[in-house]
């Protein structure tokens, strides 16, 4: 079973494929609380599915663009997920990235890391002193 994510805006979405077969996918707003709610709701479509944590076989997340603190948040839970059960982890982008997140995933391939795609560099703020 694989788990997607993608957290990028402020309605996260939580989907769980076999093959090519979507068995759930489930949509919320998020907003300020995807740090508290995304495990629960990830833990809700497994049992919906009557599935557990270690039924995860892979991990695709959207990659970016898109919010900062959300893709910073998604990916994480993505990455900790991937490299606590050691299965493989690949992240995309664009209209398709599910898709071709899927493809990549079955055709073997492991990101092992997955970092943010911001889409610009960071506006930071120069420190004072």
């Amino acid at each position: 079973m694989v788990l997607s994510l993608r957290t990028d805006k402020p309605d996260a979405e939580v989907g769980l494929h076999t093959g090519p077969r979507q068995l759930s996918y489930h949509v919320w707003h998020a907003d300020r609380q995807l740090a508290k709610d995304i495990l629960r709701v990830v833990h809700e479509q497994l049992i919906a599915q009557k599935a557990d944590w270690p039924d995860i076989t892979g991990v695709v997340v959207f990659e970016g663009p898109g919010s900062f603190t959300g893709l910073r948040i998604g990916i994480t839970v993505a990455n900790t997920v991937a490299y606590g059960q050691n299965i493989p982890i690949i992240a995309s982008r664009g209209d398709n990235w599910l898709q071709t997140g899927l493809a990549k995933l079955h055709a073997g391939k492991d990101d092992r890391l997955v970092l943010p795609h911001y889409g610009s560099e960071a506006h930071i703020t120069l420190p004072k002193k």
